[in-house]
């Protein structure tokens, strides 16, 4: 390909290779550039659906995939005449539920006695079938296949060389990495690998000098910038590329929200919800450009993800939502304790998201509420009893106006939102 920009990486594979460990999970919010590391053995990005049958049929598709893409596997005369017949069933998608749960130790069985090598597991999103799962209430189910079909390829599974898995969260309790030999986490809070996912400050000048926009980079700073890895200040590099895209068709282009089109978003919108999380003050402060001091856990389960007001900190942050405030950058005053971290909404692109999504839920909550007195109220001219039930309001929503004062016209226009019938018969 011509016209095309690098920016080098393949530092980290000289890294991963020179690591002892057999199995080494990276979790990095979406977006970051976790793929685009490794030439996938497997995905498990589109294994998702509305219901268990739907979402276990995409995986029978997704490792159906794999086995053709490998055919040659079952011309091999080097490979198992019982293994070739199961692996012709996962190719035509006719194996049974245990054919797919040992799906991956078959195909890494078929290429050592192909190869005569072990076999080096590449997985990307290994968690989105359990994320969608707990989305649409058959989590159960798709735990019971994903923690054989994940689980029995790295644990004592003497045809493998090692594993590189990716994913968001380390999930932990449903003991998928239990039993791995020699397995070690990397997250966004450790500093091994914090340069390569995303792009550093250094990077992203470069990039816009050389398409010849480098006073685009202050706006860039603001809007994509922000998200802390280790010790270091990273940019969402699928932002980056975007925004320059739009900036060499048009200098002037403005920042667009690109992540926000590509992210579970609907997180947030899940945590002001739940009757239980008494959020408000903190997202308050979020959204004033402060800081809040949470309790992080690193090792979740998508069950649990929203039992606690702990866990939701910890999901916004391991997500992206939220970042770490670095030690040099504490407020006066401010201390950190064991497993307690100061965040902070990372940018205007996030801060975006989070003030939509509090803005739909107002709207939502509003519409849901009975007006007619609101109403009758304000057109007999009841100053005081009008003062008291708009007040009433706001103190039961999130006080997003300090945020962005034009919010208050949003306000005013939740309130009457649907009440036009009324209007007209009133006035009629």
């Amino acid at each position: 390909m011509s016209d095309c920009y690098y920016i080098d990486k393949t530092g980290f594979l000289k890294e991963i290779l020179s690591e002892s460990f057999d199995v080494n999970l990276i979790t990095r919010p979406h977006r970051f550039g976790k793929t685009l590391m490794m030439s996938n053995f497997l995905t498990l990005k589109d294994v998702n659906g509305s219901d268990f049958d739907k979402a276990y049929g995409l995986l029978k598709y997704t490792i159906a995939s794999l086995c053709i893409t490998h055919a040659y596997l079952g011309e091999s005369d080097r490979v198992d005449k019982t293994d070739k017949a199961r692996f012709e069933r996962l190719k035509t998608e006719t194996g049974s539920m245990t054919d797919v749960q040992g799906a991956l130790v078959t195909l890494m069985r078929m290429m050592k006695a192909h190869y005569g090598k072990n076999v080096i597991l590449l997985v990307d999103e290994y968690d989105v079938p359990l994320a969608k799962a707990s989305d649409n209430d058959y989590y159960e189910e798709m735990l019971e296949v994903i923690r054989s079909f994940l689980g029995m390829a790295w644990k004592s599974n003497s045809y493998l060389h090692f594993a590189v898995v990716t994913g968001c969260l380390r999930i932990a309790k449903e003991s998928i990495f239990t039993g791995a030999n020699n397995f070690i986490s990397n997250s966004i809070s450790d500093k091994h690998y914090q340069k390569y996912f995303g792009f550093t400050e250094a990077e992203v000048y470069n990039l816009l000098s050389d398409a010849e926009v480098p006073g685009a980079l202050p706006e860039m700073k603001k809007w994509y910038d922000g998200y802390v890895f280790g010790e270091k200040e990273i940019y969402c590099p699928w932002d980056v590329i975007n925004h320059v895209r739009a900036l060499m068709e048009d200098p002037n282009a403005g920042p667009g929200s690109y992540w926000l089109d590509t992210s579970h978003n609907n997180i947030i919108r899940r945590f002001i919800d739940l009757p239980d999380m008494f959020v408000n003050d903190k997202f308050e402060t979020l959204l004033a450009g402060g800081v809040i001091k949470a309790p992080i856990h690193e090792d979740l389960t998508y069950d649990i993800a929203h039992s606690s007001e702990d866990n939701l900190w910890s999901i916004l942050y391991l997500t992206g939502y939220l970042t770490q405030v670095l030690p040099g950058s504490l407020p006066q005053g401010s201390e950190l304790t064991r497993d307690y971290k100061l965040l902070r909404i990372p940018n205007e692109e996030v801060k975006s998201v989070f003030g939509d999504t509090v803005q739909a839920w107002f709207e939502d909550r509003i519409a849901a509420r009975d007006r007619k007195e609101l109403f009758r109220e304000w057109w007999s001219g009841e100053d005081e009893k009008l003062t008291k039930d708009v007040s009433d309001i706001l103190f039961d929503t999130i006080s997003y106006f300090d945020y962005k004062e034009d919010y208050y016209h949003a306000f005013v226009a939740g309130l009457f939102s649907g009440a036009v019938q009324l209007f007209r018969v009133r006035t009629a």
